[in-house]
Formats: structure tokens, C-alpha cells, sequence
């Protein structure tokens, strides 16, 4: 599957967060939010990623956009990463990437002369209309705080 673009529906979507919580579209119906994919827990460009967002947080809260981070790490290990750096958004498990299939985000990577399936490192603003409103392909992980508040401020 392609990645979705502005203006598609969201896909409905139920994650464990790291806090122990459940989250849906349901949840969230009526508000805006993003969701940003990202390959693994403490790498290190989910790490400057993850960082960068919580070093800016008051710029990214001040919009008042619920934001959270989702990967297919397991809940246990969002827990570790969000605790050791201290993030101060959920993280939710997306195990099995149904999730990131479904936005077009489960892609065919390649490292090392190796070829692989991972998550490709996209943001999704989601309107209260539950449509895409801005897509961030395959953002860099230390420009992607810039491009996220520019996104949640329009």
C-alpha cells in the first residue's frame, strides 16, 4: 500500500501505549493529533528524533495538538525508552505494523546491502474530521520538530 496523503481518511486505529493506556480513533474522534512513525526505540536518529521533540515540547504543546510517537517496539520497551529519556508524550506499539501499513508506512528499506521491512519515518496531522491534514514523508529526524510545529500551527 502507498502512504496515505492529506486529505484521505485516517485509518481507524487501537494501540497499548507506554503508560498502560489504550488509544484509538474513538478516543481521539472530534480532536486533532499526530502520529509520528518512527523505526525503533533507542537508535540513534529515533533518539535525536524523540529528543529534538521533547527539547522543543512547549512549542509543540503550545498548539494543542495531542502528539504521539508509534513504532513497532513492544509497549515494555517504549516504557524504557520514554523513561530514559524522559519524553514527555505517549509512545504507542504498533507489534504486528498493522498500524503503519495501513497509513502506507511499512516499507522496504535497505541497510547494508541488505534489503528489509521497516517503518519509514513519516508524520500524519489528523484533523477532527479524522482526515490526514498534513502528511511529513520521510522526515529527518533533526528537522522534524521544525516541520511538525510549522504542520500544527496551519
Amino acid at each position: 500500500m502507498s502512504r496515505l496523503n492529506a486529505g484521505d481518511p485516517a485509518p481507524d486505529f487501537t494501540m497499548a501505549a507506554d503508560d498502560g493506556s489504550i488509544m484509538s480513533t474513538d478516543d481521539l474522534a472530534g480532536s486533532r493529533y499526530a502520529l509520528y512513525f518512527y523505526p525503533k526505540d533507542d537508535t540513534p536518529g529515533c533518539t535525536t528524533q524523540a529528543c529534538e521533540l521533547r527539547d522543543n515540547w512547549s512549542r509543540v504543546s503550545d498548539t494543542g495538538v495531542e502528539v504521539f510517537g508509534v513504532s513497532p517496539d513492544s509497549v515494555k520497551r517504549h516504557a524504557k525508552f520514554r523513561e530514559k529519556y524522559a519524553l514527555p508524550y505517549r509512545l504507542l506499539s504498533d507489534e504486528g505494523h498493522r498500524v503503519a501499513e495501513a497509513f502506507g508506512v511499512w516499507v522496504k528499506k535497505m541497510f547494508a546491502g541488505r534489503e528489509y521491512m521497516g517503518t519509514e519515518r513519516s508524520t500524519f496531522v489528523v484533523g477532527p474530521d479524522r482526515r490526514i491534514e498534513h502528511v511529513l514523508a520521510q522526515v529527518k529526524p533533526a528537522e522534524h520538530v521544525d516541520q511538525l510545529v510549522e504542520a500544527l500551527s496551519a
